[in-house]
């Protein structure tokens, strides 16, 4: 019997929509407390949104209302400032 070969994980990116291996992606979660953080480990428990190590594809997700309606919760102006820095912080860090 032939060893068998597991799939690669598939996600979709909620700022351009290319689907990508979940690895080269950026989790965003909205934890059971409310919070909304980046997940760099993937791990974390919540509900998750995946999106490109790219500003410009969390600039189209958080313009368009796309990342509040995919973590189903309001997103205030801050969280998406703290989530930009986090995510440039992320982004300077994979390079």
């Amino acid at each position: 019997m032939p060893a068998r070969t597991r799939k690669t994980p598939q996600r979709t990116c909620i700022g351009c929509g290319e689907v990508k291996n979940k690895k080269e992606l950026i989790r965003i979660v909205r934890t059971p407390e409310a919070e909304v953080l980046v997940d760099l480990t993937g791990k974390k428990s919540g509900r998750g949104a995946y999106i490109c190590p790219n500003p410009d594809c969390l600039e189209q997700a958080v313009k368009g209302n796309k990342l509040a309606y995919k973590l189903d919760t309001e997103i205030l102006a801050d969280d998406k400032k703290r989530l930009s820095e986090e995510l440039k912080k992320a982004i300077s860090n994979e390079q």
